[in-house]
């Protein structure tokens, strides 16, 4: 019998985390079940540090509110976790004591809200005989074995309101406007708010790009009398023959991303000016994107996430991820989410190995972009 569940939340923070968490300790209480919250992440876990949630407290009057109640770790892998030792940086596979507080504590199910790495914890924990299910969690919807990740929608409804406003500067200055978009190696933002905003061209990681096909294209707007363009960049996007835009590269050991992408967008727009002799601009939204007030698609679908992960809890079914399979709720094996990324701690999300969720050429939202007449950039 579950009588005592936690939630944690990891990873970049996204609009619909509480709305998840509000639902779990609804569905809890309504079954008679403790809930409680590790504060920021696997890094509350390890620490043995959290609180307890309730609707007539904590977690009452949080469906619209952006953020996490109780934090989330950015980067925290608990297998082999940073630790100073005699003066010098180590890392460590600090898990066994993570699973030895759960026991400590009684929790009889660990909720994990986040992405790729997250579930891939999970999963490791999954092996190690701990009951865990996981909620898909991040802007760039490339969780493995689910049509749709919470905060998804209003990364996209965000960048989609500033290509309306981007695109009213573009056409008073007959300029070039570029919105470079997160996403890591994933395209669907950028992808997914061309089509809403009425971009001219979205460059995406999935489709190595050629600027002259792109500067091509601004060239025939313009024979068509439009002095102007929108190009959405994904972060993630790469020249044909080039690499990745790199912001900055840390040392947080194995089985985290240690490169933070960023600059793509300004590079583009330097060589679109060159090539078609329009003033060119970038801007990044950046962390505008995961901020903030989560749009009612958010708040629906987080709040039907929560509330089917404590069902499943109730019914005794771990080592799972909640998911949105053909529009409907259901749930997979977190083995399936981690794909050939088997190894225990020892691998990121997001590498070969991994089992993320990209753009594929045959989907409906390449397909309608091209109907359409965005450029793709080959």
């Amino acid at each position: 019998m579950v009588k005592k569940v936690a939630i944690l939340a990891n990873g970049g923070d996204v609009s619909g985390f509480n709305a998840v968490i509000r639902a779990i300790v609804k569905t809890a209480e309504k079954n008679n079940v403790e809930c409680y919250g590790f504060i920021d992440g696997y890094r509350g876990l390890l620490e043995n540090n959290y609180i307890k949630l309730s609707t007539t407290g904590n977690a009452s009057g949080i469906l619209h509110k952006g953020g996490s109640i109780i934090g989330s770790s950015l980067n925290a892998n608990v297998f082999n976790y940073k630790v100073e030792e005699n003066g010098k940086i180590v890392y460590k596979d600090l898990s066994e004591k993570c699973i030895q507080n759960v026991k400590e504590d009684k929790f009889d199910c660990i909720f994990t809200l986040g992405g790729d790495s997250t579930q891939k914890s999970a999963r490791d924990f999954s092996v190690r005989g701990l009951n865990v299910i996981g909620v898909p969690k991040t802007i760039d919807n490339d969780v493995a074995c689910t049509d749709i990740t919470f905060g998804y929608n209003t990364a996209v409804t965000v960048a989609t309101e500033a290509l309306d406003r981007l695109h009213t500067t573009a056409e008073t200055h007959n300029r070039i406007m570029v919105l470079e978009v997160m996403g890591r190696n994933a395209g669907w933002i950028a992808l997914e708010s061309s089509i809403a905003g009425g971009a001219d061209v979205a460059l995406i990681p999935e489709i190595p790009y050629d600027i002259d096909v792109v500067a091509n294209a601004i060239k025939a707007r313009q024979k068509l009398g439009k002095n102007f363009s929108v190009v959405v960049v994904g972060e993630g996007a790469t020249p044909k023959g080039g690499s990745v835009v790199v912001k900055d590269v840390r040392e947080g050991g194995a089985g985290v991303i240690n490169t933070q992408l960023g600059g793509v967008g300004d590079v583009v727009a330097k060589e679109l000016e060159k090539r078609t002799g329009l003033i060119a601009r970038n801007t990044t939204l950046g962390y505008m994107q995961r901020g903030g007030t989560p749009t009612a698609y958010d708040r629906v679908l987080s709040t039907k996430y929560g509330a089917k992960a404590m069902e499943l809890a109730l019914e005794g079914k771990f080592g799972k991820l909640v998911v949105i399979k053909n529009g409907k709720l259901d749930s997979v094996d977190l083995e399936d989410v981690v794909g050939n990324n088997k190894n225990i701690g020892a691998v990121a999300a997001g590498t070969a190995d991994s089992n993320a969720k990209l753009v594929t050429m045959d989907d409906d939202l390449v397909k309608t972009a091209l109907d359409i007449g965005i450029c793709l950039g080959k």
